[in-house]
Formats: C-alpha cells, sequence, structure tokens
C-alpha cells in the first residue's frame, strides 16, 4: 500500500478507470435488461409477467454492472501493487 502522495498521472490513471469502469457497468447493464425485459415489448404477457420481467431485468442488471465496477477497479488495484 502506498502512502505518499500520488502524481497527477496516477490521478487520472484511476480518474480513467473509474470512468471505463462505470460506462463498461452501464453498457453491460443495458444489454441484460434488454434481454431480460425485451421480451415484453415484443409479445403480449400478462401484466403480473410484465412487472416480473421488468423488475428481474432491472434487479439483475442493477447487481452485474455493481459487480462490473468492482472487478475493473479490483483488477486495476492489483496490477498496480
Amino acid at each position: 500500500m502506498r502512502t505518499g502522495r500520488r502524481s497527477q498521472a496516477e490521478r487520472d490513471e484511476i480518474t480513467v478507470e473509474i470512468g471505463y469502469a462505470l460506462l463498461s457497468a452501464c453498457f453491460l447493464g443495458a444489454v441484460v435488461f434488454a434481454v431480460i425485459a425485451g421480451p415484453v415489448v415484443v409479445w403480449q404477457f400478462s401484466s403480473a409477467v410484465n412487472t416480473f420481467l421488468l423488475v428481474a431485468g432491472a434487479s439483475v442488471a442493477g447487481v452485474l454492472g455493481a459487480v462490473r465496477v468492482v472487478h475493473v477497479l479490483w483488477r486495476h488495484a492489483r496490477q498496480h501493487r
């Protein structure tokens, strides 16, 4: 673990890495949500099934997005030890 001050290049690097983690998490979340909740747009289901698919899609997308952010940032931290 580092105790000294970080250089501007190191601060810029972590800023870019955080941006990448968030952007890739949003993309992953959007794709997963579209795959799970997409059939609601295409087919006619009951309102209970529609609600279930929308909630399930949002839940899984949110969890996978959070896991993606943590994974990217942990990998970045491991590479710079």
